[in-house]
């Protein structure tokens, strides 16, 4: 987890300006996210059930990879100045336990009217491989 939190103004911010971290998910994250969810699928919680499925294993929850997305913005792009605004959010591959991923953040757009930024967001797996993909809008306060 991140510590320390960034306090980017709208006039430091500046188009291809990026922000990542690396994260391992662990089975703690996956039946703590679970329990607060209410999400029991067996894909994410049935060893048994998840092996006989397509996936042949486990998966994690996809809005538990995005909810990591929340600490790229309120953290690091813009961080203390951020209000999220909306996200997009399109599930490319799956992320299984213990998986390392990495959460991406670019700025490809700035509204100086609105003091808006827009955000390509993403996630890969260690093999590079998109997880989840998005756009995300942040008023820098």
């Amino acid at each position: 987890m991140i510590n320390t939190v960034n306090e980017l103004k709208y006039d430091d911010i500046f188009i291809g300006q990026q922000e990542n971290f690396t994260i391992i998910i662990n089975e703690s994250m996956v039946e703590k996210f679970s329990d607060l969810s209410g999400d029991l699928n067996p894909l994410h919680m049935d060893n048994k059930f998840a092996e006989s499925s397509s996936f042949n294993k486990r998966i994690v929850h996809g809005m538990l990879l995005a909810s990591f997305f929340s600490q790229l913005i309120g953290m690091k792009l813009p961080g203390k100045n951020a209000l999220y605004f909306s996200q997009t959010l399109n599930f490319r591959s799956p992320c299984y336990i213990d998986d390392e991923i990495e959460v991406v953040g670019e700025v490809i757009e700035k509204s100086d009217s609105t003091q808006i930024i827009t955000v390509s967001t993403n996630i890969f797996n260690k093999s590079k491989t998109c997880l989840i993909d998005g756009i995300a809008k942040i008023i820098v306060r």
